[in-house]
């Protein structure tokens, strides 16, 4: 693939267009985004409701007059009782009410009626067609919600259904490296028919325990729903297996063609051999996998924040950017660095989950070589730049871990993690600038003055940004923050590419709505590919991680006899790395949640400190082999030439500073945040 930057005047797209597949999945993401804005629509009519009709919460447009006498003689009805009364013979103290308390209980009955009526009364008084009509349209979306509750969970089954199935159709599941030969394409289909049918069992063996126990519909429904799923992903891939492409030359297998095996297949086979064998749990499985449902609203605004990647890469914001510094002329290194500072908080906006690469790496690694880069380092800046906001405010990881754990908060961990990113990207640029050199930029004469000329054709997006954002505020009373912004974001995007679709940057001959549709439905196109590698890499590792769950080895790690912190410590750094370097984070945040975080905050680890290393090691995952994730998606970026020619020529650090560079950063940031603390401790 040629690493050089598409110009977003036109529908740029990494993956073959998909169109109704890109506007099936772009219908159902904004549904998902409009059912996530219900209670927020709800409250804020509840709020309308009060502010415009006083005591709206008791009013009651189709209220009836109370059944209860007004106008009841007390002492009449205490009369008649007392006429009523009647000795029971079979009763030994039978004897006749008391009046005075028969005489209480009516003048209280008589004024709870008469409170009753003065209420209706004044509801009459307030009742109008206005009231009638809201009421309607408030509590009408107030009973929708609360009888699709569940819909969440089906929407996510379906998102990842079309999405996988187009990753699957199109072979662009998550490996090591690409098939090259007729006999490594048939080997990775291989593996991904065994694994789907053996998920396939597991989900029906699953619902077969669920039938014969007392269960919800609902769970039995999702279970089969889930077996259909993937006994179509198994029709695609005897389909795949049988049909191979022509461009595919002949070939057999080496050893290193294993590496073609998708990640998620690898996974999956591990899990199962252990549920299978070991545990002789066939439903295991399915059980971890189905994980992902549980948290399906989690999930889903993953996939919202891939679409907000891919839109931006549907627009100019990138490129413009980049113009504003231009006039500087940073050399490579010093442009290197500044882009670890300037991507992170996009990043951060994007969930940090590596989609930030493929919507912008391309720009990145097309600017660091324009400014003399070498590959080995435009290689590592771009891996790095998908990963630095993984600490930074909104980032999802952050608010999934707040979510799990309630010991620590998304404002504590947000505000240590601005620091921690500062200290990384510092290490960044200090180790760049040393071993780079010629770091000192050359600005043409009057850059700054260039630089705020073209700041202009920015505004237009920042207003633009801020209408949105004020008009979800003025209509829903959704501020936007990290809980909202994977509902805010996608908006705010698609009003930048209608915006972004005027005149001068479309076709000829193509109008602004026509083009605004194009760019969104590619954008959903490749949304589709990598909603549908990342979720099957995620539930996977859900499903791996369950085997640390399952097993002992927590206990055999973190023992009662543990007392030492900085021995705990110690086991903490390496198991966390370890964790992060085979599994996706969101995942891993999942697994550690549930085994190690409890265990090693038991032992004396501050809560705090805890999550903030295993925040760094997960990004520090991101980066290292054997998966190395941000890496692969890098190479999808620039293209597995460009990697390969990185390698060729220079010393050890030289040839392969794309991987040591990162490694050598966010090692040493890991090991400062682990232990410097430490010293801290009473």
């Amino acid at each position: 693939m040629n690493w050089r930057a598409l110009s977003a005047s036109r529908v740029t797209t990494q993956y073959p267009v998909h169109r109704l597949h890109g506007v099936i999945l772009l219908a159902l993401l904004v549904f998902t985004l409009l059912l996530g804005m219900g209670n927020s629509l709800h409250s804020r009519m509840l709020w309308i409701g009060e502010q415009t009709w006083p005591n709206y919460y008791l009013l009651d447009p189709w209220a009836s007059e109370p059944s209860c006498n007004l106008d009841m003689d007390v002492e009449a009805a205490v009369q008649k009782r007392m006429d009523a009364y009647k000795p029971d013979p079979d009763e030994l103290f039978s004897s006749p009410p008391d009046p005075d308390k028969l005489r209480e209980s009516f003048r209280k009955n008589l004024e709870l009626c008469q409170k009753k009526h003065a209420m209706f009364a004044a509801n009459q008084e307030h009742v109008t067609p206005a009231l009638t009509a809201f009421k309607v349209v408030e509590q009408g979306i107030a009973h929708w919600l609360l009888d699709n509750i569940d819909l969440t969970k089906f929407l996510f089954l379906g998102l990842f259904a079309l999405a996988a199935l187009i990753a699957a159709f199109d072979t662009d599941h998550i490996a090591l490296r690409l098939p090259r030969n007729r006999g490594e394409w048939k080997l990775s289909q291989t593996f991904q028919l065994v694994v789907n049918g053996l998920m396939t069992y597991s989900l029906v063996s699953y619902a077969g325990r669920l039938g014969a126990s007392p269960s919800s519909e609902t769970q039995l429904e999702l279970q089969y729903a889930w077996a259909a799923v993937f006994a179509v992903f198994m029709v695609i891939n005897v389909y795949r297996l049988t049909n191979v492409p022509e461009r595919m030359r002949a070939g057999g297998l080496t050893p290193s063609s294993f590496l073609v095996i998708p990640l998620y297949c690898q996974m999956g086979l591990i899990a199962m051999a252990y549920f299978f064998f070991v545990d002789g749990y066939s439903a295991g499985l399915a059980i971890y996998f189905g994980q992902l449902t549980n948290l399906a609203s989690m999930f889903i605004n993953i996939g919202l924040y891939v679409l907000v990647g891919m839109i931006l890469k549907q627009t100019r914001l990138p490129d413009l950017l980049l113009n504003v510094i231009q006039p500087f002329h940073l050399p490579a290194p010093a442009l290197a660095s500044l882009m670890i500072f300037a991507t992170a908080f996009p990043t951060a906006f994007t969930g940090a989950s590596g989609i930030f690469i493929l919507a912008v790496g391309g720009v990145i690694y097309d600017e660091l070589r324009k400014a003399g880069a070498g590959r080995q380092l435009s290689l590592a800046t771009t891996a790095m730049s998908g990963s630095m906001g993984v600490v930074l405010n909104p980032c999802l990881l952050i608010v999934v871990v707040a979510a799990l754990n309630k010991e620590v908060t998304t404002d504590e961990l947000y505000g240590w993690g601005f620091w921690i990113f500062l200290m990384s990207a510092s290490i960044f640029s200090l180790l760049v600038c040393r071993t780079q050199g010629n770091w000192r930029p050359r600005p043409q004469a009057g850059a700054f003055a260039e630089a705020g000329r073209r700041l202009g054709p920015l505004v237009p997006y920042i207003l633009t940004a801020a209408v949105v954002v004020g008009l979800v505020w003025f209509l829903l009373g959704l501020g936007f923050n990290e809980y909202s912004a994977p509902l805010i974001l996608p908006l705010v995007m698609l009003a930048l590419v209608f915006m972004d679709s005027g005149a001068g940057n479309r076709e000829a001959g193509e109008s602004r709505w026509s083009a605004f549709f194009s760019r969104s439905a590619a954008a959903a196109s490749d949304s589709a590919v990598h909603i549908g590698a990342l979720l099957a890499l995620m539930g996977f590792s859900v499903c791996l991680g369950g085997i640390l769950e399952r097993s002992d080895v927590v206990h055999a790690i973190f023992p009662e006899s543990l007392t030492n912190p900085w021995l705990v410590m110690a086991v903490i750094v390496v198991m966390l790395t370890f964790i992060g370097m085979i599994m996706d984070p969101f995942g891993a945040v999942i697994l550690v949640s549930a085994t190690i975080a409890q265990a090693a905050i038991n032992l004396g680890i501050d809560p705090l400190h805890f999550w903030m290393v295993c925040l760094v090691a997960f990004e520090l995952g991101y980066l290292s082999p054997p998966v190395a994730l941000n890496h692969l998606l890098t190479r999808q970026v620039v293209g597995e030439t460009e990697v390969l020619a990185a390698e060729r020529t220079g010393s050890f650090w030289h040839r392969y500073e794309r991987l040591l560079l990162p490694l050598v950063v966010m090692g040493t940031t890991l090991l400062i945040v682990a232990f410097v603390p430490m010293f801290f401790y009473n």
